[in-house]
């Protein structure tokens, strides 16, 4: 698979899921424990602008945090949030060289690209699992994501980003592998656990 559609495909399934979430879900709890539906939709709204900026090599510090970005019509802002995003990580030329992550520091274009991609995955099945969907993403894409998680799981748990590793089987989904390295319970609601 081209990298350069890689945050399109992730970003389809993530619009699909979204297209799900009734309002009186809102309230419901998500495998992040720190983020209810709500929450879960705003933190994607609230990053948004600094992921495309990303793409464009311009440090975009994420948008004001004491606003509630889910007043309004949410799923029109993800879903223009999402073209904006898959329309940027198109070009070859985000994956090239280095770029910024929302500051001033330089990191890796690939690296922020498996990084926004990784995002997408995990927080679109987050939401899926939390408002009943069942999300669907091709291998090719569940197979780069897990190989970015992984090399980056460490320092993602360093963070604070990632919670402790749940121990999944190396036999499980692809999927199921992916979420334990970020510190998801496959099985959740069984447990919550932190983002």
């Amino acid at each position: 698979m081209s990298e350069t559609e890689r945050v399109a495909r992730a970003a389809t399934t993530l619009s699909k899921i979204i297209r799900t979430v009734q309002p009186s879900r809102l309230a419901d709890p998500t495998p992040c424990a720190e983020f209810d539906v709500r929450a879960l939709l705003d933190h994607l709204l609230f990053w948004g602008p600094s992921l495309v900026g990303a793409a464009r090599k311009e440090a975009v510090a994420p948008a004001e945090s004491a606003v509630d970005r889910t007043a309004d019509d949410w799923v029109a802002a993800l879903d223009a949030h999402l073209d904006e995003l898959a329309t940027a990580w198109r070009d070859p030329a985000a994956w090239q060289g280095v770029t910024y992550m929302g500051g001033p520091m330089e990191l890796p274009a690939p690296l922020v690209g498996g990084m926004v991609v990784g995002e997408l995955v995990v927080h679109g099945w987050d939401l899926a699992r939390a408002t009943g969907s069942t999300p669907h993403w091709d291998d090719d894409l569940l197979r780069e994501t897990y190989n970015d998680t992984a090399a980056t799981a460490d320092q993602g748990r360093e963070m604070g980003i990632y919670g402790p590793e749940v121990p999944v089987a190396a036999t499980a989904p692809l999927l199921d592998r992916i979420l334990g390295l970020t510190g998801r319970d496959p099985a959740w609601p069984s447990a919550v656990v932190t983002p």
